[in-house]
């Protein structure tokens, strides 16, 4: 067993005032696996429906059988091995749920892909990750089929695609195959994720998480949250990122609940589901929330079953929580965590929320606020960088010595690690956002990192100069404006609208700009540093930070 302990008492991470009621201050966290849960399920409760997708409905049993089998071919028809690297490339469906426990059942590690990314950066994480297997979903295998490292693959799809390469097997031809795989070798302290976040660098890095880790998130968020088997979970957050893979996913299953799952965001079908399926439970990003209970009609929908909405990662407008609380009697539950963190990390206490806030430090996490550049502990109130340290905190970047050295440090003698945000603590333990110490731009909770982008744009052969800033968006939160300077005797032929085109065409819709200015030249310092901040606060209208970021979106 793993026991998260409670932090010592320092200055910014005293105990909390207030702590779910009836909850101990430290959690046993069992040693297992996150296919365990799925096995646990199967046994307890085998008919009961684990995933709903339109009129497609698996029960635990079934999702079990069907794990087992797409482990057994991966290992008899892949060759995958204990330890290897395997692309997941999907949008939400019952196969990524499937796929990502086959690929841990198979004693491998899961490389979850943004199904928005181009076919140069699904390269780069195969190569990166050493990957040489694939699972797509059928309208994705045509970018994953042109990575020449990818050696094998399945189509996640029912139907058969002809256009799939000979390599790659067909869904049904899985299942009918019905292969056994070995049996699972790997521990809790086996890696079993490799999510992949950007960075100040430019160049994304995979976040080591091991089955402890990912449990350590989920056990304690299951217990703050007192989610149980009667859970009916929402899951339409991309299981790609760790928002919707451990609050849509994983969460619902370790408590063994159902997933009533939509493929992409879509707010009436969302109101239908919750109506018609009895949800209970919620996690999404502040946009989304504020899209949906922004549709006509919605005082139509019998929303009674929905007791719990979970989110972080922007400020939500008052109109919208004064009518969660008047018209449905819900608060948002606002969290904390990233990436790094594997999702869940502080939370505000059931019934004790604060506006725009990070909550507490839940069980097992020291987190303090200290002086970006000595390190010293901060008094409550005042900002400095928030530094952490907790049972699910990642191993470590993959292959990224020098990028492990920047994000830990030691305090006290024990590892923290720096999360670049810079936060103040109140009198009673409640931490709160108050601006980013690292460049970022938060696109409807997607992490862009100005300086990936910035590299991309340099490729274009008539740009000479770029700085890559964020400015506000009613819907997005935060879209991308690049500010250009051009190669002398390019800006006769072309435009705005050419960048961003041929940015389009090169990185995920999200990390392209939407918005491009060309300029003369950019401001720069005595060294010859892009003065970015100075653009950033040029922009009129600019908003205030974030004061209630979950950071980087990954995780209510």
């Amino acid at each position: 067993m793993t026991v998260a302990a409670a932090p010592t008492g320092h200055p910014t991470a005293a105990r909390p005032r207030f702590w779910p009621g009836g909850l101990p201050r430290t959690l046993v966290v069992p040693e297992a696996t996150l296919v365990d849960s799925l096995r646990a399920n199967a046994a307890r409760t085998p008919h009961r429906p684990a995933i709903v997708f339109g009129d497609e409905v698996l029960s635990h049993a079934e999702l079990l059988a069907q794990v087992e089998a797409l482990a057994g071919w991966l290992q008899q028809r892949c060759g995958v091995q204990r330890g290897d690297r395997v692309l997941l490339f999907s949008q939400n469906s019952p196969r990524f749920c499937i796929a990502y426990h086959a690929v841990m059942r198979a004693d491998a590690v899961v490389v979850p892909v943004n199904a928005m990314s181009t076919p140069s950066e699904l390269a780069y994480l195969a190569g990166d990750s050493g990957a040489r297997v694939v699972l797509a979903s059928g309208e994705l295998v045509g970018r994953a089929a042109g990575v020449a490292t990818l050696a094998c693959g399945v189509v996640l799809d029912h139907a058969t695609d002809d256009g799939a390469p000979a390599a790659f097997a067909h869904w049904p031809e899985v299942l009918q195959a019905c292969l056994a795989p070995t049996p699972m070798t790997t521990s809790h302290d086996d890696l079993c994720v490799l999510p992949y976040t950007s960075g100040t660098t430019g160049h994304p890095k995979g976040c080591r998480h091991t089955h402890r880790t990912m449990l350590s998130s989920l056990h304690a968020s299951r217990t703050w949250r007192g989610l149980g088997d009667d859970t009916v979970a929402l899951s339409v957050a991309p299981m790609f990122h760790l928002l919707g893979m451990q609050n849509g996913m994983n969460l619902p299953l370790l408590a063994g609940g159902t997933l009533v799952m939509l493929p992409r965001w879509d707010r009436e079908a969302a109101a239908v589901l919750i109506e018609r399926h009895r949800v209970t439970y919620w996690a999404a990003p502040p946009t989304m929330v504020v899209d949906f209970f922004a549709q006509p009609g919605l005082a139509q929908r019998d929303l009674s079953s929905l007791k719990l909405l979970v989110g972080g990662g922007a400020a939500v407008p008052d109109a919208v929580s004064a009518l969660l609380r008047d018209r449905y009697g819900l608060a948002l539950n606002e969290a904390y965590g990233m990436t790094e963190t594997a999702s869940f990390l502080h939370c505000n206490p059931v019934g004790r929320e604060k506006p725009c806030c990070l909550g507490v430090p839940t069980f097992g996490v020291d987190s303090r606020v200290v002086d970006p550049v000595t390190l010293a502990e901060l008094p409550p109130g005042e900002v400095g960088e928030l530094v952490t340290r907790a049972p699910q905190v990642m191993l470590g970047y993959w292959g990224r010595p020098e990028a492990d050295a920047e994000a830990y440090v030691t305090i006290d003698g024990q590892r923290f690690l720096r999360t670049g945000d810079l936060c103040a603590a109140d009198d009673e333990g409640y931490f709160f956002m108050r601006d980013r110490l690292k460049r970022m731009i938060s696109v409807s909770g997607y992490k862009v990192w100005p300086a990936e982008v910035e590299n991309q744009i340099y490729a274009h052969p008539a740009v000479h100069e770029a700085c890559v800033i964020g400015v506000p968006d009613p819907r997005s939160g935060e879209r991308v404006k690049a500010l250009l300077v051009l190669k002398p005797g390019a800006s006769a032929g072309v435009t705005a609208e050419d960048v961003i085109g041929w940015c389009r065409d090169r990185m995920a819709v999200f990390k392209a700009p939407r918005e491009v200015a060309f300029l003369d030249h950019l401001p720069k310092s005595g060294t010859g540093k892009i003065l970015w901040r100075e653009l950033q606060d040029r922009e009129p209208h600019r908003r205030e930070p974030h004061r209630c970021e979950e950071q980087q979106g990954d995780t209510p």
